[in-house]
């Protein structure tokens, strides 16, 4: 059974017991289905500015094409990735690998330096439910008392209209964002046809879909917070990650406490010495998470600023001044002082630094047509009659453009020639091809000096040479 914010009041007693469970879940282990106000304030519209931003940059980015090729691509059935335009395949792994690491550092320096500031700006979850699945269930139900009073009624025609409404143009929803984030996977051209042609054609892209938009449908309709409090691991990094001088969504209690209800009856004799904070709960009604602000930082606090522009406006109309709570760090609320160029920012900034330096010397020496020549293994030389000495090489050609390559290979002795088998150089490929094949060495007998020889390659392409190094062997 759904349950009204009144209901939370078990869990704002004085103390650490709120830490002992989440909003979400009462002490029966049930789930609490939360109703927060609509919010509103300065903040919350700035969020909606970078949230639509976000959201068309989403939507339309898989329309965008360079040199044929999308801005991005995560192919992860094929093992192809496109980043700006440049494809990667599985032999970039390292080049992954130390994006992926720098990624890391990078949230990590962020969290110590604004805690979970992601989460409630830019992360897609965040800006799905809160600033598209919500506003429509706003425009549908009402506010949070209007949704309480609709779920608990009998089930009129007024209610079906509205809840089939909603569930229908949440699904409607969550099908075309399935289809976009489809487009990241396969392509937004794949995904045109999955919808164009019929299904027998493109049957698995068309059970993708299917499964995409029912997941999508799932977390926004029903899971929603959840996601946040207890299936996303980064709000459980952020309390490791956090220290006094990170900032993060915080209750000036110094100012704030002790908190009390105002009294218009009551004479400036009756009334107590108390803080800032009237105590009137706006705070918690607006968190889309269900928490209290004012028992502290939390991991199921997304930073999504709703406490703080719901705070402010009851500070105007008490005529006491913003900022109860605030953006701010520990230190800045006990001390005063804020220091965000911490010993710690200063390790993680200068590894950044380092990781940051490397990927762009990893991508700058990055070579258009990967090359892999090698001895074919298991083979040794081969004495010919007519006096020479012959190695079996295997060769694969990657063209990692969108453009398309002419391939040359010489060897660079003097003394030796190459003879391919089958195709014979310049070979010609088209953009993202792969090519394989075979080639002789031959040496002179009497040239060789050695039983194994150092052996320099060139490969050229287009404008770009590439020195591959092997080994070549003789009788000796």
């Amino acid at each position: 059974m759904a349950q009204a914010p009144e209901d939370f009041d078990h869990l704002y007693e004085e103390g650490e017991s709120f830490r002992d469970s989440i909003a979400t879940v009462d002490k029966q282990g049930k789930r609490i289905w939360l109703y927060p106000k609509m919010p509103k304030g300065v903040l919350y519209n700035y969020r909606k500015i970078v949230s639509y931003i976000l959201m068309a940059l989403l939507f339309f980015t898989p329309l965008i094409k360079i040199d044929g090729e999308p801005l991005f691509l995560f192919n992860i059935l094929e093992r192809k990735f496109i980043l700006f335009g440049s494809i990667f395949y599985p032999q970039d792994f390292h080049l992954f690998l130390f994006t992926m690491l720098t990624f890391v550092v990078f949230i990590i320096l962020f969290t110590v330096v604004f805690g979970r500031l992601f989460c409630g700006w830019v992360c897609p979850q965040t800006i799905f439910m809160e600033m598209l699945f919500r506003r429509i269930e706003y425009a549908i139900e009402g506010d949070a008392n209007s949704q309480i009073k609709l779920n608990k009624s009998e089930w009129t025609s007024e209610k079906i209209i509205k809840k089939a409404l909603k569930h229908f143009i949440f699904f409607s929803i969550s099908v075309f964002i399935a289809n976009v984030f489809l487009s990241y996977i396969i392509g937004f051209d794949a995904v045109k046809n999955i919808i164009f042609e019929p299904i027998g054609k493109h049957i698995y892209g068309f059970i993708a879909m299917v499964i995409f938009s029912y997941v999508f449908y799932g977390v926004f309709a029903f899971m929603r917070e959840q996601v946040c409090t207890t299936i996303c691991p980064y709000g459980r990094l952020q309390g490791v990650l956090l220290d006094p001088n990170s900032i993060v969504i915080s209750y000036d209690h110094k100012r704030g406490e002790p908190r009390g209800k105002l009294k218009k009856s009551a004479t400036m004799i009756d009334l107590p010495v108390l803080g800032d904070c009237i105590d009137c709960n706006l705070c918690v009604r607006v968190c889309p998470t269900g928490i209290d602000i004012r028992n502290g930082t939390q991991l199921e606090c997304t930073n999504c600023t709703a406490c703080i522009d719901a705070c402010d406006e009851v500070m105007v109309k008490v005529q006491k001044p913003k900022g109860l709570i605030r953006y701010d760090s520990n230190n800045g609320i006990e001390k005063g002082v804020r220091n965000l160029w911490t010993n710690k920012v200063k390790a993680y900034t200068a590894v950044l630094g380092l990781l940051i330096v490397f990927n762009i010397f990893l991508l700058r020496s990055r070579n258009d047509v990967e090359t892999i020549i090698l001895r074919t293994p298991g083979m040794l030389y081969q004495d010919n009659k007519d006096g020479y000495i012959t190695n079996l090489y295997n060769y694969k050609f990657i063209n990692k453009t969108s453009k398309t390559q002419k391939v040359q290979v010489i060897v660079n002795d003097p003394s030796m020639s190459i003879q391919f088998i089958g195709n014979t150089p310049p070979f010609t490929l088209e953009k993202g091809v792969n090519m394989e094949g075979s080639f002789f060495i031959k040496a002179k007998k009497e040239s060789i000096k050695k039983r194994i020889s150092p052996l320099d390659i060139t490969v050229k392409s287009n404008d770009e040479t590439i020195l591959k190094e092997t080994k070549f062997i003789g009788p000796f």
